[in-house]
């Protein structure tokens, strides 16, 4: 089994092929971060606009790079969401046309599934497992039972984890994107310097919140000598933000293993996947976290925690190999939840 993988849903244009046993053949990405670094955040126009101006050239790329030609696809696998309309739609028709030109099945693939499947091929994680999915737009807590099948058991009412760290690092002047900029400066930083608050810390479930850490981050910074702020002050400031936000995560995280292992007494692994999971602090705290929760850490390769399309290439072997197939008028999704049974969360900056 052969796959091409279309990811185009955030910032990132990427193309892979994967071959039935999860092997990476190729993988072309191309990253937008210079093109939305003077604006401190992703534009979405811009993005859709770099999306339709490289695909084309990646997805051969990504062929060439796999000795495959189109007559040597079993499928084509391409997000159709959630994410931003205008890139998804560049990836999504891309997918369709390919698949229509040469006669293949297509994929429509929730780019979060790609996420949650990852450590299927990356180290042959079997169902059930507990994921952290974390990244710039979606925090969220789930079982994972099988391919399409997923249990929400906790999420964000309010910003996302990524998004938290990107705003943070806009307040201390560190640029975007914000998470490998507050880590770095976290190094240098003393983390008890600053008392925020630890959001949900204690409460029942396993939800999670971030807005009020980043308003705490925004008074502390104010309450500052005025003028630009020094080096130490946001180093400090740096550290103790990241250690409130992982502090936040791994109580949550241990109250979700709870209901895990009860809904699953045999479940033996936490997996933490998306962009926030490639943080080094968050890793190390959650390795322990599911330790004391009697599971073992699993977290992918850096290079494969943002968004890429190996992952999805690999959601189409995944799902092929089961005959889940869709038709050419599947239709694009900003939002597209992967438990639609799970409760709508409230708040702002919700994306389910």
């Amino acid at each position: 089994m052969i796959i091409l993988g279309i990811e185009t849903s955030c910032d990132e244009t990427a193309a892979a092929v994967m071959d039935g046993e999860g092997r990476m053949l190729s993988h072309a990405v191309l990253s937008q971060i210079a093109e939305h670094v003077p604006y401190g955040g992703i534009v979405p126009e811009i993005a859709a606009r770099a999306h339709l101006a490289h695909l084309d050239r990646l997805v051969e790329k990504a062929m060439a790079d796999a000795g495959v030609d189109y007559a040597d696809l079993d499928g084509v696998a391409a997000t159709a969401g959630p994410g931003l309309i205008g890139g998804v739609l560049v990836g999504l028709m891309t997918g369709k046309a390919i698949a229509a030109v040469h006669d293949i099945p297509l994929i429509a693939v929730n780019h979060l599934e790609g996420h949650a499947l990852t450590p299927r091929f990356t180290d042959k994680v079997a169902f059930p497992y507990l994921l952290l999915l974390v990244s710039g737009g979606h925090c969220q807590l789930l079982a994972v039972e099988g391919v399409g099948r997923y249990r929400r058991l906790g999420t964000t009412v309010d910003d996302a984890a990524g998004e938290a760290f990107d705003k943070v690092a806009k307040m201390l002047g560190l640029g975007y994107p914000g998470g490998p900029a507050i880590e770095r400066a976290a190094r240098e930083g003393d983390a008890q310097r600053f008392a925020f608050p630890r959001p949900m810390k204690g409460k029942a479930g396993c939800d999670f919140s971030f807005s009020g850490l980043k308003t705490a981050v925004r008074l502390a910074a104010e309450a500052l000598p005025p003028g630009p702020l020094a080096e130490k002050d946001v180093n400090d400031l740096a550290a103790s933000f990241q250690a409130a936000l992982v502090d936040s995560i791994a109580d949550r995280v241990a109250r979700a293993a709870e209901m895990f292992k009860n809904i699953h007494p045999n479940g033996t692994t936490l997996v933490v996947s998306g962009g926030v999971a490639a943080n080094s602090a968050l890793r190390s705290t959650l390795a322990n976290t599911a330790k004391r929760a009697g599971l073992t850490l699993v977290a992918p390769p850096v290079a494969l925690c943002t968004d890429n399309a190996v992952m999805i290439a690999w959601v189409g072997v995944e799902r092929l190999k089961l005959g889940l197939t869709d038709s050419l008028d599947v239709k694009a999704r900003p939002r597209w939840p992967l438990d639609p049974t799970a409760p709508k969360a409230g708040g702002a900056g919700v994306k389910a």
